[in-house]
């Protein structure tokens, strides 16, 4: 039902563009740093011309298309990983070719903005995609019990991947790049873990992952980009995971946009809603676990909070479309996710 592009290899191709914003000059030695990590995991690297800064993106929305889409359609490439995010991927969706881009599907890697087309490319097509780690963060290492964007996208179809929280997390703040473009550790100083926020007691359930970003992709709802009821009737006869996560938006922002994705459908099939952990501000007397209970906690599904799902590192790497079992104890959280 779910189809997943076929493993990498040593050997194949990992291609990197830029299908929202570009890398300025100053982290251009980041970039370098990145792509020689992908080398020294066997793969061969190929760059795009779409890379630079122009506004508020890489580049023109058709160049972008143009390029994300001769990338993924190459057989050479196995896997395509943008540097990062940015703000307006949206402005390409009625712009690529989504049956092409099913036709042999090549894995397409990233968060933040990237989920923007992450989602609708398993929505409309069935195409397994990975919401991890971005090219620019592959440098760092990442702690267990969670996996790298590589060692998903090198796993065969029918694999297990099992995950957890993360013992710590990074609470704020950004490492300088630019000052230091080879950074390869986390500080991860806060402890970590996730919280129920919608009630007491164990949770054991499972379903189809899908989610990505709160700020971009909450205007996929109600467009041909963000049909979840028909990938969830389609695809997943299990129910689904679904899993948001926000920039940083403030406690007030992230409430509506919880209550619109309600008022559109997205969590009538599902089974659990996961959260990711965010640094956008709270109110006095009201936090994102409140938000999370005000919106979602009446749905009579639990609902996840603190998942290490989002722009708090460590990132999970979670691939949408794969059957997942969630399980929360007092003991810890896992996630485990089966590529069928």
């Amino acid at each position: 039902m779910i189809r997943y592009p076929r493993p990498l290899v040593a050997g194949d191709v990992v291609g990197v563009t830029a299908p929202s914003s570009g890398v300025p000059p100053e982290l251009r030695p980041r970039l370098d740093v990145a792509l020689d990590r992908v080398r020294t995991l066997g793969y061969r690297t190929r760059v795009g011309d779409v890379m630079g800064v122009d506004g508020l993106a890489s580049a023109p929305p058709d160049l972008r298309a143009a390029e994300l889409t001769a990338l993924l359609t190459d057989p050479d490439v196995r896997a395509v990983v943008p540097p990062w995010g940015g703000q307006i991927a949206i402005d390409l969706l009625h712009r690529l070719d989504w049956d092409a881009l099913a036709a042999d599907p090549t894995w397409l890697v990233g968060f933040s903005d990237v989920s923007t087309l992450l989602l609708p490319l398993t929505l409309r097509t069935g195409v397994a995609t990975l919401h991890g780690q971005n090219l620019m963060d592959t440098p760092y290492r990442v702690p267990a019990p969670m996996l790298a964007w590589h060692e998903v996208a090198a796993a065969p179809a029918g694999t297990v991947l099992v995950q957890g929280a993360a013992p710590a997390y990074r609470a704020d703040g950004f490492d300088d790049w630019a000052t230091d473009p080879g950074v390869d550790e986390f500080d991860l100083g806060t402890p970590g873990g996730w919280t129920r926020v919608d009630g007491d007691g164990d949770v054991d359930v499972t379903g189809r992952l899908v989610g990505g970003c709160l700020e971009t992709v909450t205007h996929l709802a109600g467009t041909p980009f963000g049909d979840v009821d028909r990938f969830a009737r389609e695809h997943a006869p299990e129910g689904l995971v679904v899993y948001l996560e926000s920039a940083g938006s403030d406690v007030a922002e992230v409430t509506r946009r919880l209550f619109g994705l309600r008022y559109a459908g997205w969590f009538d099939h599902a089974t659990a809603v996961l959260l990711g952990r965010t640094r956008g501000t709270e109110a006095p007397g009201y936090t994102h676990h409140d938000a999370a209970r005000h919106a979602l906690g009446d749905l009579g599904i639990p609902v996840l909070g603190d998942v290490d799902c989002g722009h708090l590192p460590p990132h999970l790497a979670l691939v949408n479309g794969a059957l997942a079992r969630v399980t929360h104890t007092a003991g810890g959280s896992r996630i485990e996710q089966r590529l069928v």
